[in-house]
């Protein structure tokens, strides 16, 4: 297994972690609208530096 394979699970896994533990304090909303910024962010930065 592969350096990049442990580390892709390690972030898959702090994901769901990050889910479980917005649903225990009830923010999923903020959750959910700071994921999408941060994908847009992303995407931008993306285009911006190709």
């Amino acid at each position: 297994m592969s350096i990049n394979k442990i580390r892709s699970i390690l972030y898959t896994v702090a994901k769901i972690l990050g889910d479980v533990n917005a649903v225990k304090k009830g923010t999923v909303g903020k959750r959910i609208a700071r994921r999408a910024a941060g994908k847009v962010t992303g995407r931008v930065m993306g285009k911006i530096f190709k």
